[in-house]
């Protein structure tokens, strides 16, 4: 029936003039995507849906926290009215919080996001979701929860959540031959979501090839580096110079960092206005982009496995380094000895034409 419905809907290409974003939050969440983006400046999404953008599609927003309309009915239209393959426009799904496994809820459910207009029952994001992404042009996963799971998903938990790739399948395609584009985060970096979103939204208006995503769906020009290869403090674990608490500004591997193993930019990016990011302003990394989060990076405030060993074999190559480094910056650090008012030339100039 997907599949069906996905060839039906399958446009030749973009150059749309207009696009809505059909975004639900009523996954296993706590809105902090939706709040994370509005700090977002490059670009900002009022900038995007208000059209102060060239070359973007006309964009109709429908957030529960950021739309105009205050709720109930009114806000649930186009969502119906998408359901039903009957929405005036191309639409992007945009899902935030993790998927619970409506299969194994007993008699209740999991989430819910409005109500069956017949029988007056919950509809069940899972519901929303099945009805929805097979129409969608393209489909976002925005925040850890929705790409990967995240904290509702990690062991123990009562509701089975995963991820949107483990819930529609990892092979998915949208109605726009897109796959899942997935922007993980704890909450999102403001801006890895909302560029991602303006490259999307500049391949549904047909100026933009889609954005180039890795093998776990992340765009890669944001996620192909490490936290480490970014960080501010990557030189002291260069020369095995170690905080030990967390007043230093030296590296936090000793104290929990997992920045050397984890793909996120937000050293190198900052947070708002460039400023910010977990090291940069004394947090260590806890891997809250990755797909293993939180369980693979337990407990907290811990050394990394690997880490102990690690740092004591850096320890003798990084003391050496830092001891040679300490000689040249000594010699580096005043100025050439030819550089005097003394009644001698002693620069070594030596002129060609001599009289």
């Amino acid at each position: 029936m997907m599949t069906q419905l996905r060839e039906a809907t399958t446009p030749t290409a973009g150059g749309f003039d207009e696009v809505h974003i059909l975004w639900i939050s009523e996954g296993m969440s706590c809105d902090g995507d939706t709040v994370s983006i509005t700090a977002s400046s490059q670009p900002s999404i009022e900038d995007v849906v208000t059209g102060m953008i060239p070359g973007l599609p006309t964009v109709h927003l429908h957030n529960k926290v950021l739309s105009p309309t205050v709720g109930g009915e009114e806000f649930l239209a186009p969502f119906r009215a998408a359901a039903r393959g009957e929405l005036d426009a191309p639409f992007i799904l945009v899902i935030e919080g993790s998927i619970p496994n409506e299969k194994i809820n007993g008699e209740g459910y999991w989430t819910s996001f409005g109500n069956d207009l017949e029988t007056g029952q919950p509809l069940t994001l899972n519901w929303w979701i099945d009805q929805l992404a097979p129409k969608a042009w393209a489909v976002v996963a925005i925040g850890t929860c929705a790409t990967y799971g995240g904290i509702h998903a990690m062991a123990g938990n009562p509701t089975g959540s995963m991820g949107l790739a483990d819930y529609l399948g990892w092979d998915f395609t949208s109605a726009g031959a897109l796959p899942i584009v997935n922007i993980p985060g704890c909450p999102v970096q403001p801006e890895n979501f909302m560029e991602t979103l303006t490259w999307v939204l500049y391949h549904a208006a047909g100026s933009a090839p889609p954005p180039p995503l890795d093998e776990l769906l992340r765009p890669q020009w944001l996620f192909g580096k490490t936290v480490h290869e970014g960080c501010d403090r990557g030189s002291y674990y260069e020369q095995a110079d170690f905080a030990k608490d967390y007043n230093s500004p030296k590296c936090q591997v000793k104290i929990g960092c997992w920045g050397p193993v984890v793909n996120c930019n937000v050293p190198k990016r900052g947070w708002m206005n460039g400023v910010g990011g977990c090291p940069n302003v004394g947090g260590i990394c806890i891997a809250c982009t990755m797909p293993g989060f939180p369980d693979k990076f337990m407990p907290f405030m811990d050394m990394p496995p690997g880490g102990s060993l690690s740092s004591m074999l850096g320890k003798p190559y990084g003391a050496f380094v830092r001891r040679m480094r300490g000689i040249t910056n000594a010699t580096a650090n005043k100025e050439p000895k030819w550089r005097h008012n003394r009644d001698a030339l002693t620069t070594g100039y030596d002129p060609r034409y001599r009289p």
